[in-house]
């Protein structure tokens, strides 16, 4: 089952997929929060709520025409995983990390799928980084790593786009890794059920203006999903609506020599086996962009 998160009058609205139609839940159902994070709330009665619009009289929308925003909107925390293929760490001259080198996105910094992510004019370091996400279903604490894929809901691509050079700044990352709209997320997230345990042995894919610039599989990451919720909920609490992004592979853009970045009119996308694809454009930020006025940089 796939859910997606999509807009209307600009707010963010949950709604279920079959085929190329969607249902919204809380339309069909209004004991169904319309926001993603708060829906999985309701723990296994969110997939019968689901499962019960699919077969309803819902209205079904078609989903070509539908805005998108990021699979989880307004997730509690993004916790990314850096360095966790081994041939991604090399290709940075780095070596591999005895201990998964954390760091945090905002909900400011996701965009969903179709979105224009922007090209800051402070920066043309503009790098791609194809990711497997997982989304928590529970809340995880103390999770041992045999029980740990009980608390996921279910999974998503996710493209960490990253401005290489204020990622150098500070040795956190934290700064490069959460510019406005920056990460891509979707198209949808899909119940853990639908995959191989874990999101294990799926082919990954990044591809820029349609040539495949990193291709591998997820039975290459170093910590699995299993073993990231077992580390991190030793650290934190993890909440229903939290999204683990668990690493890219080898082929980023900063590593070849010349860098290959991303520059206005890319299209940029990530394919997952069995998670579609996530397609996102590049485009210039608008010269005076400022806080006062929110902009709006369109889709495709």
């Amino acid at each position: 089952m796939k859910f997606i998160s999509y807009l209307l009058n600009g707010d963010p609205r949950l709604a279920v997929t079959d085929g190329n139609v969607a249902v919204d839940l809380n339309a069909a159902d209004p004991a169904v929060p319309s926001d993603f994070t708060a829906a999985l709330a309701l723990g296994p009665a969110l997939i019968a709520a689901a499962q019960t619009a699919l077969q309803g009289p819902g209205r079904r929308m078609p989903l070509a025409g539908l805005t998108l925003a990021p699979a989880v909107p307004r997730p509690g925390k993004v916790l990314c995983l850096g360095l966790n293929y081994a041939e991604h760490a090399r290709e940075g001259g780095l070596e591999a990390p005895a201990y998964p080198a954390v760091f945090m996105r905002s909900a400011s910094s996701l965009a969903g799928h179709g979105e224009a992510a922007p090209l800051p004019h402070v920066s043309h370091q503009l790098d791609f980084e194809a990711e497997l996400a997982c989304v928590i279903g529970r809340r995880a604490r103390y999770v041992s790593r045999e029980e740990a894929l009980d608390y996921v809901f279910g999974y998503a691509c996710f493209n960490d786009i990253t401005l290489r050079d204020y990622q150098m700044k500070s040795p956190t990352w934290t700064v490069g890794k959460n510019f406005d709209r920056t990460g891509g997320f979707g198209p949808w997230v899909a119940t853990r059920d639908e995959l191989p345990a874990g999101g294990d042995g799926l082919r990954i894919q990044l591809r820029l203006n349609g040539v495949v610039e990193q291709d591998a599989n997820t039975s290459h990451m170093i910590v699995g999903v299993a073993h990231a919720i077992e580390l991190l909920s030793e650290a934190m609490t993890l909440e229903p609506g939290d999204v683990i992004a668990m690493g890219t592979p080898a082929g980023i853009g900063g590593a070849r020599r010349p860098p290959l970045w991303m520059v206005h009119g890319d299209t940029v996308e990530v394919e997952i086996e069995g998670l579609g694809v996530l397609r996102n454009f590049i485009v210039d930020e608008p010269p005076g962009a400022s806080a006062s006025e929110p902009q709006t940089y369109g889709r495709g």
